[in-house]
């Protein structure tokens, strides 16, 4: 085994934001930069062949999310709006300058890509996505089962408030 087990993400609840979408979004993209970890054999050859296939799938579910995490934001008044959609628009561009950058021969090593990725994922949730997380529970309403959640009648509100 290439990887490090230690490489791997274990999904937390502190991660959560309480937005169920949001949350499986989270999930799936641990779910996929885990999947990529373990696809890092040391073998060029494999790595090329599963990455090629991989990576455009990863970054078009990056972009739904983030799509899904902005038009949230954005419905709700979330103040920190824009600058959220800076950095999505610049990590964004930074995957694509990597993608060309090992298109073009230079070689990108596959193991040093995820765990930007992973880095990369990890903190922003961790700390840019908590921004949003504190506002939303500011306008979220308790549910029948005693966990706030965010409705279309919350952020219709938030938004006249």
């Amino acid at each position: 085994m290439y990887y490090r087990k230690s490489e791997l993400i274990t999904w937390s609840n502190t991660f959560s934001c309480g937005i169920k979408l949001i949350d499986d979004q989270h999930r799936e993209l641990v779910t996929m930069v885990n999947d990529m970890f373990l696809h890092v054999t040391g073998s060029e050859k494999e790595e090329t062949n599963y990455f090629s296939e991989i990576v455009q799938k990863v970054i078009e579910y990056i972009k739904t999310h983030f799509s899904t995490e902005e038009k949230i934001m954005k419905t709700t008044g979330f103040e920190g709006y824009l600058h959220h959609k800076h950095i999505h628009d610049s990590f964004i561009l930074s995957i694509h300058e990597t993608i060309e950058e090992n298109e073009s021969g230079k070689h990108v090593s596959h193991y040093t890509f995820t765990k930007y990725l992973k880095d990369w994922i990890f903190s922003h949730i961790a700390v840019m996505d908590k921004q949003y997380f504190e506002y939303f529970k500011q306008i979220a309403s308790r549910k029948d089962n005693g966990k706030l959640g965010i409705s279309l009648n919350d952020m219709i509100s938030a938004r006249s408030a």
